[in-house]
């Protein structure tokens, strides 16, 4: 976890998970960078968000791979799942509900599959493809940590993979065309400057 800069109630806070994706970023506004994966994204937001102050918003930007044909470009997310968590079985066990979706404020159609597996094979993908067109690692526990705080959360993505055979190293050519498509998108729609 690393934060750059300060958060103020004021202003937005810019969440990352690592700095190839926020390589081009030139804001004054504070950037938080968590590391990869659910519990790494979770902890670090939750960190920053109990330590106060609290931000007027969460913006998190990130990569994320397609699970259906024709997906590219960037996206803003209107609902994010788990995708490795079995809710389901877990309400049969315990009669409690976890990880439901959340739905987003802001939000469009578009749904976000979060799980702690980069989704490099075919037979994942078309499985994946079932529930969202999209698919990351850090997506539901930003939102999850978000709402507990009260702190309204944006889901950005920039499809930089199709998530099947080579996704692995088709993220590692393109993070640096999508930080830049992310950078353009952040300085359109937040107040990237203050």
């Amino acid at each position: 976890m690393e934060l750059l800069g300060e958060i103020t109630a004021g202003r937005p806070l810019l969440v990352l998970a690592v700095k190839e994706e926020a390589q081009f970023l030139d804001t004054s506004l504070p950037v938080l960078l968590t590391g990869m994966g659910k519990v790494n994204a979770a902890t670090a937001l939750a960190t920053v968000l109990g330590r106060g102050p609290r931000p007027s918003g969460i913006v998190n930007l990130g990569t994320a791979g397609a699970l259906r044909p024709g997906w590219t470009g960037t996206h803003v997310v209107g609902t994010v799942v788990q995708h490795d968590l079995d809710g389901q079985l877990l309400a049969t066990l315990t009669g409690e509900t976890y990880g439901a979706p959340l739905a987003l404020p802001d939000g469009g159609d578009v749904v976000l599959a979060t799980g702690d597996a980069f989704i490099s094979d075919e037979a994942a993908r078309a499985r994946l493809a079932e529930q969202a067109p999209l698919v990351d690692m850090e997506g539901y526990a930003l939102a999850a940590a978000a709402e507990l705080a009260g702190v309204p959360l944006r889901i950005v993505k920039h499809v930089s993979d199709d998530a099947g055979d080579g996704a692995a190293r088709t993220w590692r050519e393109s993070v640096a065309e999508c930080a830049r498509a992310l950078a353009d998108w952040a300085a359109a729609h937040t107040a990237y400057r203050v």
